[in-house]
């Protein structure tokens, strides 16, 4: 018989693929300690089933036009915020896509996003990231300056798509046929994968300008309008990242 501390050992160690493994090898232990664990995988068994339910149906865009070969998601982030810049995000995912957890990424920890970051980058296959500069918010708006942002990200894909699945707009000047879907991040995988890269890319961004300047707390508030940024507005003034017609009425 196994000893407690050995099953302890692989229970800690245990992946996903494995979970079936780790139940039928000591669901037959009459040991509390074991049957306890045995649970417990249960439990994440029954999560992982969820879980793989609802990516199914987050497919269900890529599955309504797969007779097209590349279909992008389009999504961006940072619209909202007092600083920094607009940036999107860009990704055609391989139709055998089996990537879990793919989710609106505001929807998502710190940590998760960070993770499935990682695995978009290896396994999608193109990502482009477009960005626009507070200068440029400035001089044409934000809503034109995301669809500047929106068209570089795609110009940066290295393979062409013939399909745009986008969060809910229609970009001008656009060749390919899209598809606006209203909370897109929340309902195609690929929006929601160009959701994450976008937001892990500009989060990454603000901290580093946090750095530069340490006053405004960019790291936590990601250049929102948090009060605690609002108060060093009006304390040291604007940072040449901050967005002149987003600020007006505070300085």
């Amino acid at each position: 018989m196994d000893k407690i501390t050995e099953i302890q050992r692989i229970y800690k160690e245990l992946k996903e693929d494995t979970y079936d493994t780790f139940v039928s090898s000591f669901s037959d232990d009459e040991r509390a300690q074991v049957r306890a664990m045995v649970e417990r995988v249960r439990k994440k068994q029954d999560l992982l089933v969820k879980e793989k339910e609802r990516m199914f149906q987050m497919f269900a865009f890529e599955r309504e036009y797969a007779d097209y070969s590349y279909i992008c998601g389009i999504d961006e982030v940072g619209r909202g915020p007092l600083a920094g810049p607009v940036v999107v995000g860009a990704v055609i995912l391989k139709k055998d896509c089996s990537l879990l957890y793919l989710n609106d990424s505001k929807q998502l920890s710190e940590k998760k996003r960070e993770e499935l970051y990682d695995k978009i980058m290896e396994e999608a296959i193109a990502t482009g990231i477009g960005y626009n500069s507070p200068e440029r918010i400035d001089e044409i708006n934000i809503l034109q300056a995301t669809y500047e942002a929106m068209r570089e990200a795609i110009g940066k894909l290295k393979v062409a798509p013939d399909l745009l699945l986008n969060d809910a707009v229609t970009i001008p000047h656009v060749e390919i046929k899209q598809v606006p879907i209203i909370k897109g991040d929340a309902k195609s995988a690929s929006i929601a994968a160009a959701s994450i890269i976008a937001k892990v890319t500009r989060d990454r961004l603000m901290i580093q300008y946090d750095t530069i300047f340490p006053e405004y707390g960019f790291a936590s508030n990601k250049g929102y309008g948090a009060q605690v940024h609002i108060d060093a507005i009006k304390k040291y003034g604007s940072t040449p990242i901050h967005r002149k017609t987003f600020i007006k009425n505070f300085i």
